[in-house]
């Protein structure tokens, strides 16, 4: 893989940035440490269940050049309406959630007496200083680094785990997980593992975006998000594994507050794998959630400008000013969001990423449409294809509903 290829990888790596985040390190650690290995079905069932519908992202720009939001306006305009109910009901609860998760990070990390709010509003300054006075070419290369960093050392400290496991501290009981909060937290898992459909928006745009200064092919582009996909998924399998290996059988229970949670989950692993590697999983916490944070920040301003300017009809809108309004826009409700509800970070968490589930069999068939009337051949899928994403877009709706009907009925 030369020089010149590597230039134009990049929203493969933007949407692993913004996958790997709360999923990884509160829900499959929780995942791990809580039930132990049989969740490990539920992660791989989210992630084969997803791949489908989340790698149209990738060829449909680079063949058409068009993003999903155009796609969208082309199947009719519920379409769109319905997109942009799904995304202004959970973009502020969403960036909320990782929002709260990074700064809980911080304040452990960092401990410079500021409360957990005020590390909220720094984190999410720090993400408008640095897209707003920045560029997309330097997002993508800040989340080529970050991303290749936290794979290898997370890597390293599951191998490291398992030289350090010992099987007599841990029974195994998947008798939990039969339970309605088991059930309902199988929900909560998969509604972020590795990423939301809704994420398949995102990466179009970026793609678009990307096209700018690096023409891609959809080969090309399509090995640019199956490194991003499966890099997620494969972080998203190591830190369940680093639950089960360092906290299942330990009889803790999480708590429900950002900076308690955050202690927890370093202090377990440091009585594990040594006092050494407090500030390695710290910092690789950290910079997993900062990342979340930041390419969230930039792709719901983004996917907003698109959907006023294909609503309008007007090229002109998509701009730089627009995008900057939404961005305050979205970082100010946020903060609002987060003044009244910051001790609620477990709940916050996983209605946020309930919500992203119950939209999921939706979105997902939005875009098996999207390539079903597709005028491009490479875009059909072919019959064996489309009955594997026929598959899983009922395991989808199956889940989908299950949640609910646990919901009306719990």
């Amino acid at each position: 893989m030369n020089r010149g290829f590597l230039k134009k990888l990049g929203p493969g790596f933007l949407l692993a940035g913004a996958a790997i985040g709360v999923s990884h390190l509160v829900q499959a650690t929780r995942a791990g440490a809580n039930y132990g290995i049989i969740m490990l079905i539920a992660i791989i069932l989210a992630c084969v269940s997803k791949y489908p519908f989340l790698a149209i992202d990738a060829q449909y720009p680079a063949l058409t050049k068009k993003d999903l939001v155009e796609g969208y306006k082309s199947l009719g305009k519920w379409f769109v309406v319905s997109f942009s109910v799904f995304t202004l009901g959970s973009m502020f609860i969403i960036l909320a959630a990782v929002t709260l998760v990074t700064a809980g990070l911080a304040e452990y990390l960092f401990n410079f007496g500021w409360s957990n709010f005020w590390w909220c509003s720094f984190i999410l300054m720090s993400c408008l200083l640095i897209l707003q006075f920045g560029s997309y070419s330097k997002l993508d290369v800040l989340l080529k680094i970050v991303i290749s960093l936290l794979t290898i050392a997370t890597t390293i400290a599951v191998f490291i785990a398992i030289f350090e496991y010992k099987t007599s501290t841990v029974n195994f009981n998947t008798t939990r997980l039969w339970s309605i909060s088991g059930l309902s937290f199988l929900v909560v898992l998969m509604g972020w593992m590795p990423i939301p459909i809704d994420a398949s928006v995102w990466q179009s745009i970026w793609v678009k975006e990307k096209e700018k200064s690096h023409k891609t092919s959809a080969s090309e582009s399509f090995l640019d998000f199956n490194l991003g996909y499966f890099s997620a998924s494969f972080l998203g399998v190591l830190f369940f594994l680093l639950g089960v290996l360092i906290m299942y059988g330990k009889g803790t229970t999480f708590s429900a507050n950002a900076v308690e949670f955050s202690k927890q989950l370093i202090e377990l692993y440091s009585e594990t794998l040594g006092s050494w590697s407090t500030h390695l999983i710290a910092g690789i916490a950290l910079i997993t959630m900062f990342s979340t944070t930041l390419t969230v920040a930039d792709a719901y301003p983004r996917v907003l400008s698109r959907l006023q300017a294909v609503s309008l009809k007007s090229t002109k809108i998509s701009n730089s000013k627009f995008y900057n309004l939404y961005m305050a826009l979205l970082i100010i409700s946020s903060l609002c969001l987060l003044y009244f509800l910051k001790s609620s970070f477990k709940t916050l968490v996983d209605f946020a990423a309930g919500l992203s589930f119950i939209s999921s069999p939706v979105l997902a068939w939005f875009n098996y449409k999207l390539v079903i009337r597709s005028n491009f051949d490479q875009l059909k899928p072919s019959r064996p294809y489309r009955y594997f994403m026929q598959i899983c877009l009922t395991i989808l709706i199956v889940i989908a509903l299950s949640y609910i009907i646990l919901i009306i009925f719990k």
